[in-house]
């Protein structure tokens, strides 16, 4: 693969929640309701985040 083609880095829960400043419950709720959709990346249940999706977040909190 070209390095140039990268997949964007997903965050951890932990990780996504820091930069939001919530809770990582607060997060899983969001994701149950819609507000924050969570990448499932294994059979375990493990969440990932995509940055741009944080992003749209924290510009709504600013309003």
């Amino acid at each position: 693969m070209d390095k140039n083609n990268k997949l964007p880095k997903l965050l951890t829960i932990r990780q996504a929640a820091e930069i939001i400043n919530v809770h990582v419950e607060t997060l899983r709720r969001w994701d149950k309701s819609g507000k924050l959709k969570a990448i499932i990346v294994n059979e375990r249940g493990d969440r990932r985040y995509d940055p741009k999706d944080l992003e749209v977040i924290l510009k709504n909190k600013k309003k």
